[in-house]
């Protein structure tokens, strides 16, 4: 008996719809694979965008301090001793280059310096690491600068005679009269009298707001006389830079300008304030 083959046949259907069901899921693995190297993509995106950020802020940082180490440094105004010239919250420019090229402060400038020694004794050290915070902090202008630190007018450098006061009421410098326009309004050229040749690479200065002002007349009776050294001076200050309103320039004075230079054999004995 001829035995009939049997064929059993699929339905097409049945094939397309695997072929759907794998090429879903191809697809689907290949969009979770593709979903995940993009997201692995922009984690590492911004992960790169953050230290490219806290790179360049640290070279900034680092400029800035290197330029107010070096270059210019800016202090901020904490009292009322130099008005009306500096103001209180007054962020000035220091420029460190001023007197490091064989230039020495004149008579007139207005400059920081460190008063170890001369307006303050010797300080302990204290926690070098909270020190170090507070001089980079100091160095950006973002703090009050250092204890030590002051602001006042150079009034007589090395071997000058300073005497306050003449007849009329005026400080005089090897015998020559200063009109002094920027003390503060109302304010004597000094309430204290005094008499005093300065040493050689020493400093006399004196605040602009004479009456608000702790300066070398407080310290005649310290060791130094209240004078300070040439080389404990940070710089001179030549701009305000803050606040925008008052954006300008540390004028320079002419109150100086028909002083002689002291004698070359000195005053004779020297006076004591």
């Amino acid at each position: 008996m001829d035995t009939e083959a049997q064929h059993t046949e699929r339905d097409p259907s049945s094939d397309t719809e695997d072929g759907s069901r794998s090429a879903r899921v191809s697809e689907d693995t290949n969009d979770t694979r593709d979903a995940g190297d993009t997201a692995d993509a922009g984690s590492a995106r911004s992960t790169s965008s953050w230290r490219r950020t806290a790179f360049v802020g640290a070279a900034c940082v680092a400029f800035l301090l290197l330029l107010s180490h070096f270059v210019m440094q800016p202090f901020l105004i904490p009292s009322r001793s130099m008005e009306p010239t500096l103001q209180v919250g007054d962020r000035i420019l220091v420029n460190k280059l001023a007197y490091r090229f064989g230039s020495e402060p004149a008579r007139g400038d207005v400059v920081v310096f460190d008063g170890t020694g001369s307006f303050v004794r010797e300080q302990p050290r204290g926690n070098p690491v909270t020190g170090l915070l507070h001089d980079g902090a100091a160095a950006l202008g973002l703090a009050e600068p250092d204890e030590t630190d002051f602001v006042k007018r150079v009034v007589g450098i090395g071997g000058d005679r300073v005497v306050c006061c003449d007849k009329n009421g005026r400080l005089t410098v090897n015998g020559v009269p200063v009109e002094e326009r920027y003390v503060m309004l109302g304010d004597q050229p000094s309430s204290v009298p005094f008499d005093i040749v300065v040493p050689q690479d020493r400093l006399w200065v004196m605040g602009d707001h004479r009456s608000q002002s702790s300066d070398s007349r407080d310290h005649l009776g310290n060791p130094g006389g209240g004078m300070v050294p040439v080389d404990k001076v940070v710089g001179r200050a030549d701009w305000i830079a803050w606040p925008f309103d008052r954006w300008t320039t540390v004028q320079e004075t002419d109150a100086f300008d028909a002083v002689p230079a002291a004698p070359a054999g000195g005053h004779g004995t020297a006076p004591h304030g």
